[in-house]
Parts: C-alpha cells; sequence; structure tokens
C-alpha cells in the first residue's frame, strides 16, 4: 500500500488504483489473518508505504534472516514475552516466525527430559507480533523493550540519521548539493540541531564545522536555561 506522494503518481499512471480508508483497513486485516509481516517506511510523518510480506518472497526479511544481527529492517517496541509456565513447546510460533528468533529447546527439566518450551533471540527479533497471534494457549505476549526504538520524524530527519551512522554526512551535504539550496540546509542543520548529544558530536566531527559546534554548544546551552 502507498500513501501521499507516492500513491498520487502511482494512481496518476495507472499503476494504482485509490481506496477507501474503511477498505484499506480491511485489506490490512486480511493480511494480518494470513499471516504477513506487515511494516512501513521508517518514519513518523507522511509514510510513502506499508508493505505486507510473506518470510520466504520479501527481500527485507529474507536479508533480516540472513544478516539480523546487523539489523536490515527496523524493529518495533515490542518484544514477545514467553510465560514459560504455560508453554508447551508446540511450535506454532516458530513456524510462523520470519526471521527465525524462535526455536524450540529443552527445558533441562531431569523429570521431564522431554518436555520443550519456546526460546527467543531477543537481538534479532521484529517484534512483529505474529507468534503471539500464532499461540494457540496464549501464552505469548508483547512487552516494551527496555530501550525504546526512536522511528525518525520524516525523511529529511531519516537521511541525516543513517548519513551520520556511515560517516557520510559531508558527502550528504557536499554531493547533493545541500549548500546551494538555504532550505534544504536548513533542514539539515535543524535535524542535527534536534539529535541527542552523542549523535550531534558525530555530525560535529564529520563537517569538521565551527559553525555547527557554535549551534550546537548555543543549543544545548539554551535547553540548560
Amino acid at each position: 500500500m502507498t500513501f501521499n506522494l507516492a500513491a498520487g503518481s502511482l494512481i496518476k499512471h495507472g499503476h494504482a488504483r485509490k481506496v477507501s480508508a474503511e477498505e484499506c483497513l480491511n485489506l490490512l486485516q486480511i493480511a494480518y489473518d494470513h499471516k504477513l509481516v506487515q511494516f512501513g517506511s521508517n518514519v513518523r510523518e507522511r509514510v510513502n508505504f506499508i508493505c505486507n510480506c510473506c518470510g520466504c518472497c520479501c527481500e527485507a526479511l529474507i536479508a533480516a534472516r540472513r544478516f539480523g544481527l546487523l539489523h536490515p529492517v527496523h524493529t518495533t517496541n515490542f518484544l514477545p514475552e514467553i510465560h514459560e509456565d504455560g508453554c508447551s513447546g508446540c511450535g506454532q510460533c516458530v513456524s510462523v516466525c520470519p526471521v527465525n528468533a524462535l526455536s524450540i529447546v529443552s527445558t533441562n527439566d531431569r523429570r521431564l527430559p522431554k518436555i520443550k518450551k519456546a526460546c527467543l533471540l531477543e537481538e534479532i527479533c521484529l517484534g512483529c507480533g505474529l507468534c503471539v497471534s500464532a499461540c494457540r494457549g496464549k501464552h505469548l505476549t508483547l512487552e516494551y523493550r527496555s530501550a525504546r526504538v526512536i522511528t525518525p520524524l520524516n525523511s529529511v530527519h531519516l537521511s541525516v540519521l543513517m548519513a551520520i551512522e556511515r560517516g557520510k554526512l559531508q558527502n550528504l551535504i557536499f554531493d547533493n548539493q545541500a549548500l546551494l539550496s538555504h532550505r534544504a540546509m536548513a533542514a539539515i542543520l535543524g535535524v542535527i540541531l534536534q539529535l541527542p548529544p552523542v549523535k550531534q558530536a558525530m555530525a560535529s566531527q564529520q563537517m569538521k564545522s565551527r559553525y555547527l559546534e557554535a549551534l550546537i554548544r548555543r543549543m544545548n546551552l539554551k535547553e540548560k536555561k
């Protein structure tokens, strides 16, 4: 499903059709009922798409299985919690997990050596919740992650964050000639000034700009007051 400018362009050129909000919600429910993973563009404002994917065909989910520890797909703010007292190790949750984050292991109970239970590898879990809906005994629930996942506000915020994390902020500015556009440069600086101190320090180091350092210092002083 596409939204906003992306949807408008696809509809205009005959590659998609417009649907109502009600039909959209119905289609999302059908996809959820068929155990498809639902995720959208990694921004909070003006989302361009929502994908409804199966683990066998989606390139993003295949990458998540192969390179899970590198986090090619951003996670939700939730993790499934296994209630071991009731878990029978039936494997329903394992069968629907698109990234192989769940497995069935022994309970290591000498009295009941054949009893199994589900086990979660948190490092690669997407927090999609498919396992929770698949658990017939309702022994799985979604709980908040200990560290909150911060979704970028918009596409500019996302681009700046990605550039900083890859050490390419200077390329984002100079290769895209952002310096020639006051509006583009203002947008980039606006994002940097709203980032956590660690990210600001990374941006300042990559830019090697006294002007940026002065802006960050001034902004931090205002917040302290």
